[in-house]
């Protein structure tokens, strides 16, 4: 099979019907022009390395009340500096062939020339709130390709344990700013002054 093959298949496709497609047969031929027009045809969040799109679970009400209670605390924190935050779904491309759907992405600065409309070409700041079907996704692999966009920092939000992990950029790879628990406040070493309760958060 083709790439080519692939183009009538995605004039099909509609909300909700993703899971329908056989997308097996199709992994590592999709093409980045495919990935984006895929992605505005749905609701879902799908990522994409090299020719290969995973469909995301859809995050259930907790997931969605943890990065709600982050994003307006972000918000408050650096739009007043000109700073800019978003939500899920805005596609990040963390290098040529590769583009992840984190839950929260933040630029220091508004004006930032990597805000792009279709898609950020980077940021300062990612959040991933841990999903229990496969939380090494966020833990162990998800570091890895936000150290490769050059991100400073990461926040791993995980309700599996009530922990927040902040990771800063040293070089090439991550290291541990810090890990918080209920009863601490999570701070940021990027956003000098921001930081959150963890019993807030998780009991949002």
């Amino acid at each position: 099979m083709t790439v080519e093959t692939t183009a009538p298949l995605l004039r099909m496709v509609w909300p909700d019907e993703v899971a329908d497609i056989d997308l097996e047969s199709l992994q590592g031929l999709w093409s980045v022009e495919q990935y984006l027009a895929l992605t505005q045809q749905t609701h879902r969040l799908i990522e994409f390395t090299d020719g290969v799109i995973e469909a995301l679970p859809i995050p259930t009400e907790k997931h969605r009340a943890i990065s709600l209670f982050l994003l307006l605390s972000l918000l408050a924190f650096v739009r007043p500096r000109g700073g800019v935050v978003f939500y899920a779904p805005l596609r990040l491309e963390v290098r040529p062939g590769m583009f992840r759907e984190p839950d929260l992405l933040l630029l220091v600065h508004g004006d930032d020339p990597r805000r792009q409309n279709e898609y950020w070409l980077g940021a300062d700041l990612v959040v991933e709130v841990v999903s229990p079907d496969q939380p090494g996704r966020d833990i162990d692999e998800k570091p890895r390709d936000y150290a490769e966009a050059g991100i400073p920092e990461y926040w791993i939000v995980n309700p599996l344990n009530d922990t927040i992990t902040v990771l800063a950029l040293a070089g090439k790879a991550y290291v541990e700013h810090g890990i918080f628990h209920r009863g601490e406040r999570a701070v940021s070493k990027l956003l000098d002054g921001f930081g959150v309760d963890v019993d807030e958060v998780f009991s949002s």
